[in-house]
C-alpha cells in the first residue's frame, strides 16, 4: 500500500520552493495543497484506508474531524473501518464557530456522547484545530481514543502533549512555519503565492 506522502505527491498536492501563507497565518516554503486530494476519490479513499488500517484494532465507534476537508476524510475512514470490523462506524465532523471553537451541530452531539472516538485531521501546523475537536468530543461526553493527522508538518511542536490525547500521523513532511514578522522570505522580497493557501487574504489585509 502506498504511503500518504507518495499519494499526495502523485496528485501534485505537495508544493515546494515558494512563499506560502498557511491557515494559521504563519509563513513557510512548503505547502501541502490538501484541496487537491479531495476531487480524486480513489486517492482520498486510499488515505481513509490508511487511517482505518492504523486503528482497526482499537474500539472505535465514530470518526470526528473538523470541516471542511475533514468531512471527506472522516467519511472514508469510517467507511473502511466499518468494512474491516463489520460494524457501523460513524463519520462525523465539527464546524468552526465565530469564536474560533469547533462544535458538533446537526444533532451529531447526540451521536458522539458515550462513544469511543478517533479524531482525525488532514494537516496540522500548530495543532490548534484538532485540539479544539478533542475538546468538543469531551465536552459532550465522548471518549477520545486517539488523534491522527494525515501529515504532521511540525513533529517537534505538535505531539500528544500539545494536542492533549495520544497523537500520531500517517506521514511527516517537515515545513517550518514562522510569523510574518520573522519571515526571511518576506525580508528577501520573495513574492507570496496567491494561488493556494491564505496568501491573497494576507496581502489584502496588508494593503498590498
Amino acid at each position: 500500500m502506498e504511503d500518504v506522502v507518495t499519494i499526495l505527491k502523485k496528485i501534485g498536492a505537495v508544493m515546494t520552493d515558494s512563499h506560502f501563507v498557511y491557515t494559521s497565518g504563519k509563513h513557510g516554503s512548503v505547502y501541502i495543497n490538501k484541496d487537491a486530494l479531495y476531487p480524486h476519490t480513489i486517492e482520498a479513499s486510499k488515505v481513509g484506508k490508511l487511517f482505518a488500517e492504523k486503528f482497526k484494532n482499537e474500539p472505535i465507534d465514530a470518526i470526528a474531524a473538523p470541516a471542511l476537508g475533514g468531512i471527506v476524510l472522516s467519511q472514508w475512514t469510517a467507511h473502511h473501518l466499518s468494512e474491516m470490523n463489520g460494524k457501523d462506524v460513524l463519520g462525523l465532523y465539527t464546524e468552526k464557530m465565530e469564536d474560533g471553537s469547533q462544535v458538533f451541530r446537526r444533532g451529531y452531539d447526540k451521536l458522539i456522547a458515550g462513544k469511543n472516538v478517533l479524531v482525525i485531521e488532514d494537516l496540522t501546523t500548530t495543532g490548534g484545530s484538532v485540539k479544539k475537536v478533542v475538546d468538543a468530543v469531551r465536552a459532550i461526553g465522548g471518549t477520545v481514543i486517539a488523534v491522527c493527522v494525515m501529515v504532521n508538518r511540525d513533529p517537534k511542536n505538535v505531539n500528544s502533549d500539545t494536542v492533549g490525547a495520544p497523537f500520531s500521523a500517517l506521514g511527516v513532511l517537515q515545513a517550518s512555519a514562522v510569523d510574518a514578522a520573522d519571515c526571511q522570505l518576506c525580508k528577501k522580497g520573495v513574492p507570496i503565492n496567491t494561488s493556494v493557501g491564505h496568501g491573497k487574504k494576507f496581502l489584502e489585509e496588508k494593503g498590498s
